[in-house]
């Protein structure tokens, strides 16, 4: 906020005109000092794991957006260097991207010299304003920038309503630098690969290799405990996991689930049920069934597998019926 003091009074006459000003000024100040505030004041740091030398994650809860929560529920985090640190997603509003910064100053002062957002979705990447004061590089998948642009303000709008006023100082942050194939960035005897991939969980998928500890930071093209959401392609989805599989890796930090898991028995579960989606909806569509049909009864026998399975399984099968009936 700009604010451009009134003129000051210099004759007796003025005296109430000059008190006037000053009240205004004064409200005007403690206006601007309430939103200055809100939007930069010192957070509570997230709790955040270390699962390997330098590699920190903060573990997202299996929810959806709440006031409680910031807008955040995927799994966040950070990884130091020698000179450097680079945030692995930003968090789902200013103010969980505020707290993640606290986190980090608790464990180094070294700059943090990039942000990298793994996908467009807005739990992963609408934390980034909070980082602007450390001039960071942006760093995201080539297409995330389309993405942003397609569908950020309507993640905005619905953010805005759920968050209220935990929503301070969120916004869109345009990536400084996209990767269209592969990318290494070196935080000081760390190099982190960035390697973009086709279309899976979204269009704009971006992993990210701590190849000193062997970490792979996978995004949402690995969920656990969380049943996966297909909002790209089911069938690219399966062909970047069996790529993923040959990726020398000790863990993974998946986008849902635990902070850290076993490489590559990690993928196992979701790799059975995303199989399941496509032979039994390519078996009803070669039966002549309808997408009802399908809703019905693809992928029924993992329903205890998985949390928040009856949130987001037929939206799936609506998915993958659209994508498999005209192959």
């Amino acid at each position: 906020m700009t604010w451009t003091p009134p003129r000051t009074c210099a004759r007796p006459a003025s005296t109430k005109r000059c008190a006037h000003h000053a009240s205004v000024a004064a409200a005007l100040l403690a206006g601007a000092a309430i939103l200055a505030g809100a939007a930069g004041a010192a957070a509570d740091p997230l709790p955040v794991t270390e699962v390997a030398p330098g590699v920190y994650v903060h573990q997202g809860a299996h929810e959806g957006p709440t006031r409680e929560n910031l807008g955040g529920y995927a799994n966040i985090g950070f990884v130091v260097g020698r000179d450097a640190v680079a945030v692995i997603d930003s968090g789902g509003s200013a103010a969980q991207g505020r707290s993640l910064r606290e986190a980090i100053r608790r464990v180094t002062s070294l700059p943090i010299a990039y942000v990298i957002i793994t996908h467009g979705h807005p739990d992963h990447m609408l934390g980034t304003a909070a980082f602007e004061a450390e001039r960071p590089k942006v760093l995201g998948h080539a297409r995330l920038p389309a993405a942003v642009s397609a569908r950020g303000p309507f993640f905005l709008d619905f953010l805005k309503g759920v968050l209220g006023e935990g929503f301070a100082g969120t916004k869109l942050v345009a990536p400084s630098e996209t990767v269209a194939e592969s990318l290494t960035l070196d935080l000081g005897e760390r190099p982190l690969r960035l390697t973009a991939h086709p279309t899976a969980h979204t269009d704009n998928d971006l992993t990210v290799l701590d190849e000193a500890t062997g970490t792979l930071w996978a995004g949402d093209l690995v969920f656990m405990e969380r049943l996966p959401i297909v909002d790209g392609s089911l069938k690219g989805w399966l062909k970047v996991l069996e790529t993923l599989r040959r990726v020398e890796a000790v863990r993974v930090v998946p986008g849902h689930g635990p902070p850290s898991a076993p490489w590559p028995a990690a993928l196992d579960a979701q790799q059975r049920y995303l199989e399941s989606l496509l032979s039994e909806t390519r078996a009803i569509i070669a039966e002549g069934g309808k997408i009802e049909d399908a809703v019905e009864q693809v992928g029924r026998t993992a329903s205890q597998d998985w949390l928040l399975f009856e949130d987001n399984h037929p939206r799936n099968i609506v998915t993958v019926f659209t994508e498999l009936e005209w192959e």
